[in-house]
């Protein structure tokens, strides 16, 4: 997976798009991502003790990894992830600036 937990990021389609924000979760199995302030729910939360009154929470949803795209901290722009080894470690680097994620 080429996106990973920190990652800034810029979301390509939905509700959403043009939003920009940090990877909070990544679930590599489904391929989806949760994305800080980007595709919120309404929670509905019942009071936990007495007295207490339930509220109404925005809670983020997973997206489809595929429909964000990686924002490079060097050069700025939403490029595509490729990978460069050296010296048997592997590391990301961005297509568009060649430099190092």
């Amino acid at each position: 997976m080429k996106i990973k937990k920190g990652d800034q990021v810029i979301i390509l389609s939905g509700k959403d798009r043009a939003k920009k924000g940090r990877v909070l979760q990544v679930f590599t199995k489904e391929a989806r991502v949760i994305i800080e302030g980007a595709n919120l729910r309404k929670k509905h939360v019942k009071p936990k003790k007495s007295g207490e009154k339930g509220e109404i929470v925005s809670v983020p949803q997973a997206l489809n990894i595929s429909n964000v795209k990686l924002i490079c901290p060097k050069c700025g722009q939403a490029a595509r992830v490729g990978y460069r080894v050296v010296e048997k470690k592997k590391f990301r680097i961005c297509k568009k600036c060649q430099q190092e994620i």
